[in-house]
């Protein structure tokens, strides 16, 4: 019953979130570090599955995802104006 409450008031926190829809395509640096706290978290969260191997086990790695994240904030306050996906690839894509 704990576990069924807890995703409850997870999904419950989400609901704002889910009604929006944020086109990462055309979202700058600077749109993406103004947002608020659990918008960056979904979309770091995105990025990182979007980034890994299609054949990558189902694993998050905290270590990596908490470096990830510290590499693109220091990249897009350096560069606001660049599109949040060009400064992922830039980043990210190996």
């Amino acid at each position: 019953m704990k576990h069924v409450l807890a995703l409850a008031f997870l999904l419950a926190s989400l609901g704002s979130a889910a009604a929006e829809k944020w086109d990462l395509s055309t979202m700058t640096c600077q749109q993406f570090l103004g947002s608020d706290k659990p918008t960056i978290s979904v979309i770091l969260t995105w990025l990182d599955a979007y980034y890994k191997d299609d054949d990558a086990p189902p694993v998050i790695d905290t270590d990596k995802f908490a470096r990830n994240a510290e590499k693109l904030a220091i990249y897009c306050a350096g560069n606001p104006q660049i599109g949040l996906i060009t400064a992922a690839d830039n980043l990210f894509d190996d």
